[in-house]
């Protein structure tokens, strides 16, 4: 494993951690705790096998084990607001907030299969391989991601989260 191969698969790393985290600094504290444990761990990497797949598994027990233990609280002291990459027109912004919100409403599970079928166009073997869970499971909570997203965009069901301005 090399250098190069690392910095090319970064960017879905941190842009998966985002996801699944929902908080800018802690997808970076996530990936930077998956590299830390990948470095520790390079003689469990097999060459020749697929090193995104690897990390992505890393990051997945990552969360996991975040999940299982309750964090300390934190507070931010950043005042700029988060910049959310979307088109220029009103209604896109929206949309894109409320598919936020509504990946949010999904459970974990789900949520981490979605994420890798439809944001890191990882296939169902790979999704599989990287959450080590059976193929037909991944199927399953893809297809039971995709239509909750589906019920929670035509409901509106979760209410847009709004910012108090003064």
């Amino acid at each position: 494993m090399d250098s190069l191969a690392i910095l090319a698969v970064l960017p879905r790393l941190r842009r998966y951690a985002r996801a699944l985290v929902g908080n800018r600094e802690a997808a970076d504290d996530l990936v930077q705790d998956t590299l830390e444990r990948a470095w520790t761990r390079l003689s469990q990497w097999q060459a020749g096998s697929d090193l995104r797949a690897w990390l992505f598994s890393i990051m997945h027990n990552l969360r996991i084990d975040q999940m299982r233990r309750p964090a300390p609280p934190m507070a931010s002291f950043e005042d700029e607001a988060i910049d959310l990459p979307v088109r220029a027109t009103q209604s896109d912004r929206i949309e894109v907030s409320d598919l936020g919100a509504a990946l949010a409403a999904l459970p974990e599970e789900q949520r981490a299969v979605v994420l890798l079928v439809a944001i890191e166009d990882m296939s169902y073997a790979e999704v599989a391989a990287t959450l080590d869970i059976p193929l037909g499971t991944v199927m399953s909570r893809l297809a039971r991601g995709r239509e909750r997203l589906r019920q929670i965009l035509e409901n509106r069901v979760p209410p847009v989260q709004l910012k108090i301005v003064r």
